[in-house]
């Protein structure tokens, strides 16, 4: 019983982790591209002046950077979950 109430405890704290995660990246990613192509706005698939290349380049670096700060944030989570209850996280 114990660990349903823990699962239903840390479940908003997660929810909020992972809002949060995904503001994160979009900010790193923004940056990043800014620095890498001299532009304040990445291509979106749907842009029609924008080539295969650039469209591509820009959502794989998008994906590598969303993917890594998922893990990092997953990882801290369940970190600090250890830390409060003494037990890794399901």
């Amino acid at each position: 019983m114990a660990r349903i109430l823990e699962k239903v405890a840390l479940k908003p704290v997660n929810v909020a982790l992972g809002i949060a995660a995904g503001a994160v990246a979009g900010m790193l990613f923004k940056q990043v591209w800014k620095l890498a192509a001299g532009e304040d706005d990445a291509p979106d698939a749907g842009d029609e002046d924008r080539g295969w290349g650039e469209v591509l380049a820009a959502a794989a670096l998008q994906g590598a950077i969303f993917a890594v700060v998922k893990a990092a944030v997953h990882r801290g989570g369940a970190i600090g979950t250890k830390r409060v209850t003494g037990r890794w996280p399901d």
